[in-house]
């Protein structure tokens, strides 16, 4: 088995503000256990533990896999759970496939599940499912936005990106577990050529129903609003009084960024954006949005000590996580999943750890937003918004 990198290594002198993820921490809240791992060797450890742990079965399913060093000890994970007589099913995007189907006949070969999701061009072939889950004998499920790649998993100062994946025990992972079968039932078909796969994934994203109480299951997908997960955000960010988020992407619909204002103005919004990202692009996106954000009075910080991919939404005492971003695509294309937990205790916690990224971020000033916001470039900001706007593939912002 690949060794994982080295979370003591030392950091290379190159200027940047003496950072560290946070360790683990466990927040027990509506009976649910939820434990976060900001660190991606705690991340990548947890992961394989929990795989290794598993002994009747294991439901994966994640946007992006890579064949690198992370890849290779995750898949390998899973062989060795098929050999001890577990159950795996392994769903991978079609566009986030960097492994290739290749890389996991092995997987296969003894005797493990694995299928793609939209696996065929045409219309559905735009829609992605973009969820990063793993579900250990319908007990617990890891999630978050963290894909399998080493790029989740590296220390800062090796380029890994800023993300966050939980751990989960209670009520809830049997949302997870329906919801999965509905998605592997529905890639069947799709991999059958059934017609009107589209519509079909609509419909399931439509009528789903991820509970009532204290923690639910979220979910969303094409171009539907109403039961959607912004849908519940929407009527959330209504009457709040408090925001926090953390967002890798940042191009929400008008509508959004009017009650995200408002928000601001009636009471305190903070947001953590991404100084560095894959995708520059995101950065111009974001940027151009934030005049209206400053006017009022919401408070914008960039994080650029690594490339930021985290998701995470504080609304007075409702916090979400999962996959979601705060840009279109999420909102009105992907198959997204958001956990919804409403607890005053929990909603504290991971404001500290917001407070633990603005610590080391730069504020986003009127004063630096009126410097920088020359006619030019907020002409490049906008064309670079139209362009993604236009065709997600030109700059991949929100797919990862």
């Amino acid at each position: 088995m690949a060794a994982a990198p080295d979370r003591n290594a030392p950091k290379p002198d190159d200027g940047a503000p003496d950072y560290c993820d946070l360790d683990p921490f466990t927040v027990s809240a509506a009976g649910h256990d939820f434990t976060f791992y900001p660190h991606g060797q705690d991340r990548l450890k947890a992961l394989v533990e929990e795989i290794d742990s598993a002994r009747e079965s294991l439901r994966v399913f994640y946007y992006l896999f890579d064949s690198d060093t992370s890849g290779t000890m995750v898949r390998d994970a899973l062989i060795r759970a098929v050999r001890r007589g577990v159950s795996v099913d392994l769903i991978v995007d079609a566009f986030g496939n960097d492994a290739g189907a290749a890389f996991f006949e092995p997987l296969v070969e003894a005797g493990g599940h694995f299928a793609v999701f939209s696996p065929k061009w045409g219309t559905r072939y735009l829609v992605r499912n973009h969820q990063k889950f793993t579900i250990v004998d319908n007990a617990r499920v890891m999630t978050g936005g963290a894909n399998i790649s080493d790029h989740y998993f590296a220390i800062p100062a090796e380029n890994g990106w800023c993300d966050l994946s939980v751990l989960v025990e209670g009520p809830v992972v049997e949302q997870f577990t329906r919801w999965f079968g509905l998605l592997k039932n529905w890639v069947a078909s799709a991999a059958d050529g059934r017609t009107r796969q589209l519509r079909r994934l609509r419909g399931i994203v439509q009528d789903w129903q991820g509970g009532d109480g204290p923690v639910r299951l979220l979910v969303g997908g094409p171009l539907v609003r109403k039961g959607h997960w912004a849908w519940v955000f929407r009527k959330d960010l209504v009457a709040a009084r408090r925001l926090d988020a953390v967002s890798a992407y940042f191009s929400p619909p008008r509508s959004f960024r009017r009650l995200i204002a408002r928000v601001g103005r009636r009471g305190e919004a903070r947001f953590i954006m991404a100084g560095k990202s894959d995708i520059s692009a995101a950065i111009s996106m974001a940027r151009m949005l934030y005049g209206q954000l400053l006017r009022a009075r919401v408070k914008i910080y960039e994080f650029a000590i690594c490339k930021l991919h985290m998701k995470l939404l504080v609304v007075d005492d409702k916090s979400y996580f999962g996959s979601a971003n705060l840009d279109k695509r999420s909102f009105r294309i992907n198959v997204e999943l958001m956990v919804r937990v409403e607890d005053a205790g929990l909603a504290a916690k991971l404001r500290e750890m917001i407070d633990h990224l603005e610590e080391s971020s730069d504020p986003i000033t009127p004063a630096w937003y009126a410097k920088n916001s020359t006619p030019l470039t907020r002409l490049r900001w906008r064309i670079a918004y139209w362009m993604s706007l236009a065709d997600y593939r030109i700059s991949k912002v929100g797919t990862r």
